[in-house]
């Protein structure tokens, strides 16, 4: 009878800490996805950003001299990304292929222009700033035109705002619910065992002393779900990685570093701290309460 009970006791203990742990690490899990997002969504709203186009058109007069003239200002400037020059035989193609029809056939002649396809940086994607460049580049007399897309700029701007806003907002929502969610499983924890905690203050035992092994356990729990955390992060990252290699998940590897290495001592510290008061909290209590 007794080595029964003494085997439900163990398998109550055994569950009791890997509900602690599996708590911590879905939590911190979650956590850090949220941070890994965090510091990668700026570089992800670059890209987008990047992706938008400002074609300048040349006008027929324009040679080969005038061709090598803007793509040296084009690089000796701080606001493209990258540049492309597109020959109006190439324009004529790509219509064709987009068409199905060769127009070119009906008119006789190209009426196309030579162009350049220009990627800002990010900073500069802004109304303001793709003014600024176009008026700097049409100080060139042989621009024929230049042309983007005013409201995707406008769109695209204002939806990241709102997208950083939202995500800060969640963030701190999901930090606060993080710690409450481990706070509780601890208590819980903590509770199961409030019977033993009054028998050793009974006995002599001093509160530090009650609580220390209290502690030393939930830490040692909290980095068991911490690592676990770290492990599947690092997992998600390398699959992304691999996957999605445009994306660049490794290029802040410091700030990456910092995320990994938060989760761990977040770990530590929230069990720490929930299990130090969930402890005082049954220690202060009068053994008619714990009832």
């Amino acid at each position: 009878m007794s080595s029964n009970f003494d085997k439900f006791q163990k398998r109550r203990v055994i569950t009791s800490y890997v509900s602690v742990v599996m708590s911590v690490f879905l939590v911190l899990f979650l956590l850090g996805m949220l941070g890994l997002f965090i510091i990668n969504s700026k570089r992800l709203s670059d890209n987008f950003k990047e992706d938008i186009v400002m074609t300048v058109f040349f006008k027929n007069e324009a040679n080969d001299t005038v061709f090598k003239q803007f793509e040296a200002e084009m690089k000796a400037g701080k606001f493209a990304k990258d540049f492309k020059y597109i020959s109006k035989e190439t324009a004529a193609k790509q219509h064709k292929e987009v068409i199905g029809e060769d127009f070119m056939q009906f008119l006789g002649v190209n009426p196309l222009q030579n162009s350049y396809d220009i990627h800002l940086k990010a900073d500069y994607v802004t109304n303001p700033g793709f003014s600024k460049v176009e008026s700097q580049i049409r100080k060139n007399p042989l621009v024929a035109d230049v042309v983007y897309d005013k409201q995707l700029i406008t769109l695209v701007n204002d939806n990241v705002r709102t997208i950083s806003m939202w995500v800060l907002i969640v963030s701190g929502v999901f930090a606060f619910i993080s710690v409450l969610l481990i706070n509780s499983s601890m208590r819980l924890s903590i509770y199961a065992n409030r019977f033993i905690i009054k028998t050793m203050q009974m006995v002599g035992a001093t509160k530090s002393f009650i609580r220390k092994p209290f502690v030393k356990r939930s830490i040692i729990l909290g980095i068991i779900g911490a690592a676990l955390a770290v492990l599947a992060l690092l997992g998600v990252l390398l699959y992304v990685s691999t996957n999605y290699p445009a994306l660049d998940i490794f290029k802040d590897i410091e700030l990456t570093i910092v995320v990994l290495s938060g989760v761990l001592v977040l770990g530590v510290l929230i069990t720490w701290i929930s299990t130090h008061f969930a402890t005082q909290r049954f220690l202060n209590l009068r053994t008619d309460d714990l009832y």
